[in-house]
Protein backbone atom coordinates (compact mmCIF):
# COMPACT_ATOMS: atom_id res chain seq x y z
CA UNK A 1 0.00 0.00 0.00
CA UNK A 2 1.11 3.38 -0.74
CA UNK A 3 0.88 6.95 1.34
CA UNK A 4 -1.86 9.60 0.04
CA UNK A 5 0.89 11.77 -1.66
CA UNK A 6 0.27 15.47 -2.00
CA UNK A 7 -0.53 16.78 -5.32
CA UNK A 8 1.79 20.48 -5.43
CA UNK A 9 0.47 23.42 -7.45
CA UNK A 10 2.48 25.87 -9.20
CA UNK A 11 1.62 27.97 -6.22
CA UNK A 12 3.07 25.64 -3.47
CA UNK A 13 5.96 23.92 -5.70
CA UNK A 14 8.93 26.24 -3.85
CA UNK A 15 7.68 25.05 -0.36
CA UNK A 16 7.83 21.20 -2.01
CA UNK A 17 11.13 21.74 -3.61
CA UNK A 18 12.74 22.90 -0.57
CA UNK A 19 11.50 19.60 1.18
CA UNK A 20 13.06 17.54 -1.16
CA UNK A 21 16.35 19.77 -0.81
CA UNK A 22 15.86 19.52 2.89
CA UNK A 23 15.19 23.00 3.99
CA UNK A 24 11.88 23.94 5.52
CA UNK A 25 10.63 26.72 3.13
CA UNK A 26 7.44 29.40 4.07
CA UNK A 27 6.23 32.15 2.82
CA UNK A 28 7.13 35.66 4.18
CA UNK A 29 5.04 38.90 3.27
CA UNK A 30 7.83 41.86 2.82
CA UNK A 31 4.90 44.09 3.70
CA UNK A 32 3.94 43.34 7.35
CA UNK A 33 7.24 40.67 8.03
CA UNK A 34 5.40 38.08 9.21
CA UNK A 35 5.61 34.38 7.71
CA UNK A 36 2.95 32.22 7.23
CA UNK A 37 1.90 28.12 5.90
CA UNK A 38 0.23 26.70 4.05
CA UNK A 39 1.29 29.03 0.69
CA UNK A 40 -1.62 31.27 -0.52
CA UNK A 41 -1.73 34.02 -2.87
CA UNK A 42 -2.01 37.21 -0.36
CA UNK A 43 -0.71 37.42 3.36
CA UNK A 44 -3.21 35.79 5.73
CA UNK A 45 -1.74 38.80 8.11
CA UNK A 46 -2.22 41.74 5.97
CA UNK A 47 -3.67 40.63 2.86
CA UNK A 48 -0.30 41.90 0.91
CA UNK A 49 0.50 40.36 -2.31
CA UNK A 50 4.60 40.70 -1.21
CA UNK A 51 4.98 37.24 -0.90
CA UNK A 52 8.58 35.63 -0.99
CA UNK A 53 10.01 32.51 -0.08
CA UNK A 54 12.44 32.21 2.40
CA UNK A 55 14.17 29.47 4.45
CA UNK A 56 13.21 28.52 7.70
CA UNK A 57 15.03 27.75 10.79
CA UNK A 58 13.17 24.17 11.24
CA UNK A 59 13.08 24.40 14.92
CA UNK A 60 9.46 24.93 16.86
CA UNK A 61 7.46 23.50 19.82
CA UNK A 62 4.55 20.94 20.34
CA UNK A 63 1.46 22.48 20.62
CA UNK A 64 -0.30 19.69 21.19
CA UNK A 65 -0.45 15.98 19.73
CA UNK A 66 -2.48 12.89 19.43
CA UNK A 67 -1.39 9.37 18.92
CA UNK A 68 -3.12 7.52 16.62
CA UNK A 69 -2.92 3.74 17.52
CA UNK A 70 -5.17 2.31 14.37
CA UNK A 71 -3.76 3.15 10.91
CA UNK A 72 -6.14 4.38 8.60
CA UNK A 73 -4.54 1.87 6.38
CA UNK A 74 -1.86 -0.40 6.35
CA UNK A 75 0.47 2.50 4.39
CA UNK A 76 0.26 4.10 7.85
CA UNK A 77 1.56 1.83 10.52
CA UNK A 78 0.15 2.50 13.97
CA UNK A 79 1.09 3.89 16.54
CA UNK A 80 2.01 7.52 15.33
CA UNK A 81 1.77 10.72 16.12
CA UNK A 82 0.33 13.65 14.86
CA UNK A 83 1.29 16.47 16.22
CA UNK A 84 0.27 20.51 15.78
CA UNK A 85 3.97 22.39 15.73
CA UNK A 86 4.08 26.26 16.70
CA UNK A 87 7.05 26.77 14.25
CA UNK A 88 9.83 29.43 15.61
CA UNK A 89 9.03 31.83 12.80
CA UNK A 90 5.08 31.89 13.87
CA UNK A 91 3.25 29.71 12.10
CA UNK A 92 1.55 26.13 13.23
CA UNK A 93 1.89 23.33 11.02
CA UNK A 94 0.62 19.67 11.36
CA UNK A 95 2.84 16.72 10.96
CA UNK A 96 4.07 13.65 12.18
CA UNK A 97 6.61 13.28 15.35
CA UNK A 98 8.95 10.38 14.48
CA UNK A 99 11.79 8.28 16.34
CA UNK A 100 10.20 8.93 19.89
CA UNK A 101 7.34 7.28 22.04
CA UNK A 102 4.16 9.22 23.01
CA UNK A 103 5.20 8.38 26.41
CA UNK A 104 8.36 11.11 25.91
CA UNK A 105 6.14 13.83 23.73
CA UNK A 106 5.18 16.71 26.10
CA UNK A 107 3.22 20.04 25.10
CA UNK A 108 6.04 22.66 24.71
CA UNK A 109 8.78 20.28 23.54
CA UNK A 110 11.74 21.55 21.56
CA UNK A 111 11.96 19.99 18.09
CA UNK A 112 13.79 20.06 14.87
CA UNK A 113 12.62 19.09 11.07
CA UNK A 114 13.49 16.45 8.99
CA UNK A 115 12.48 14.81 5.84
CA UNK A 116 10.86 11.37 4.93
CA UNK A 117 10.83 10.24 1.53
CA UNK A 118 7.01 9.14 0.64
CA UNK A 119 7.98 9.15 -3.20
CA UNK A 120 10.67 9.89 -5.60
CA UNK A 121 9.41 13.15 -6.07
CA UNK A 122 7.81 13.57 -2.70
CA UNK A 123 9.47 14.35 1.15
CA UNK A 124 7.23 15.46 3.79
CA UNK A 125 8.55 17.11 6.55
CA UNK A 126 8.26 15.53 9.69
CA UNK A 127 9.79 16.22 13.22
CA UNK A 128 12.10 14.99 16.33
CA UNK A 129 12.30 15.77 19.77
CA UNK A 130 15.42 18.25 20.67
CA UNK A 131 17.86 16.00 22.44
CA UNK A 132 18.74 17.97 25.68
CA UNK A 133 22.45 18.70 26.14
CA UNK A 134 23.64 16.49 29.30
CA UNK A 135 25.40 19.24 31.83
CA UNK A 136 29.48 18.08 32.53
Amino acid sequence: MKRILPSPTPLSEPYWQGCRDGVLRLQHCSGCGRYQFYPRNLCSHCSGRELVWRDASGRGRVATFTVVRRGVSPAYEAPYIVALIDLAEGPRMMSWLVDTGPEDVVIGAPVTVDFEAWSDDVSMPVFRLEQEESES
